[in-house]
């Protein structure tokens, strides 16, 4: 038999077809009207998809770049920051803003886990400068209380920073209303392009601390970026083709609501969420126990393995046997857990082919007593619902 190769993975996601003929296409100098005119287009595209009224820049870089910038543009060395961890993307908070000389106070959850609010409003104090954290922790699955956290970072008056790499078209955000200063997206997620873009909201409050902030920066200069932004460039060369896929990502986002961008990007969240809530159902029905079932992502589902087994071999038997390939755990959870994605080019097919595959692994690779048919009758009932109530 044939076999088709597909992701399931939380980055790279499965690419959109419309963006690689666009990026196929794309053989224009970034110097010129004509990729002036889409960069401005895209900018503005990107504004509506992220939900603000904030500029919003465009990065030559994976989503750590724009990390670090949120970290070398708001900070300077000896400055007091907060950093909220429970991943390894949590964690990566720490390494940046200690690199740039930060006093780095942290608020660790266990991984699986997200904060106690009570925890994070009594680490909170007067002198932190900023307050990083993630929106969804990927390596963990687990979606985080941006809400909750930006109402007590706006009380304590500091900086709020989310990477929201994952967490962007899979989470409904109010940047705006929320008060979040930085939201980071990254081009290999929700928007369905390859990797080397990364793109970032910034507040007027984040503008103004910049000019206070003593950490050394270049390349990733926002001011200089925002300065050429204006003029619908980039401050260095950009990534010509990957901003032409961008454009007919977000064009294609728009299209699945008659050509509402906002509507179309709320319609992607409620995709992303209604494939993982199936998933999450059809996995539990196959005898699979959930790794974060206190607060689970929608951009990706992870599992535990049962004690004495390694993660490895259910990667390994859905590649071999299907072609579908899965992340394996991060750092200390290798092994322990598998990560199925369910953001950007997902549909709720691919959800069924995932779980029928998973049926097979798990009665015959794992030796569970199911029944062929029992995950994905489970996911089935999760679709019908989410139908009857209009997602």
């Amino acid at each position: 038999m044939i076999r088709k190769t597909r992701l399931y993975t939380p980055g790279p996601t499965p690419l959109l077809p419309a963006a690689q003929f666009a990026m196929a296409a794309a053989d224009i100098h970034h110097r010129t009207p004509e990729f002036r005119a889409l960069f401005q287009k895209v900018l503005a595209q990107l504004k509506v998809f992220v939900g603000t009224k904030n500029d919003v820049l465009l990065l030559a870089s994976s989503g750590t770049g724009a990390m670090e910038a949120s970290v070398s543009n708001l900070t300077s060395p000896g400055d007091r920051v907060l950093v909220l961890t429970a991943g390894k993307f949590g964690e990566r908070w720490v390494d940046l803003t200690r690199a740039f000389g930060c006093q780095v106070d942290v608020v660790k959850a266990p991984y699986g886990q997200t904060f106690d609010l009570a925890e994070v409003s009594k680490a909170l104090k007067p002198e932190h400068r900023a307050v990083y954290m993630q929106a969804t922790e990927t390596s963990t699955a687990v979606r985080h209380d941006v809400e909750g956290v930006a109402k007590l970072v706006k009380e304590a008056g500091a900086l709020l920073v989310v990477d929201g790499i994952t967490g962007l078209g899979t989470t409904h955000f109010d940047v705006d209303g929320w008060g979040i200063d930085i939201l980071i997206g990254g081009s290999q997620k929700a928007v369905m392009i390859p990797p080397g873009l990364a793109y970032l909201s910034v507040s007027e409050r984040a503008w103004a601390a910049m000019e206070t902030a003593k950490n050394p920066r270049y390349y990733f200069d926002l001011r200089k970026e925002r300065k050429n932004a204006a003029k619908a460039e980039s401050a260095y060369t950009p990534s010509v083709a990957l901003v032409a896929g961008l454009g007919a990502a977000l064009d294609y986002i728009a299209g699945q609501a008659g050509g509402d961008l906002e509507k179309g990007r709320e319609a992607l969240v409620d995709n992303a969420q209604v494939n993982a809530a199936a998933t999450r159902a059809g996995l539990v029905a196959l005898g699979f126990t959930l790794f974060a079932p206190g607060s689970p992502a929608a951009a990706a589902t992870a599992v535990a393995v049962p004690e004495g087994m390694d993660s490895s071999a259910v990667v390994k038997a859905l590649k071999t046997r299907f072609a579908a390939v899965i992340a394996n755990g991060q750092g200390e959870m290798k092994g322990k857990i598998f990560r199925i994605a369910h953001l950007g080019f997902f549909d709720y097919l691919d959800t069924v082919a995932l779980l029928g595959a998973m049926e097979h692994i798990a009665k015959h690779t794992l030796g569970l007593k199911v029944e062929y048919g029992q995950g994905v009758a489970a996911a089935q009932a999760v679709y019908a619902k989410a139908v009857v109530s209009g997602q």
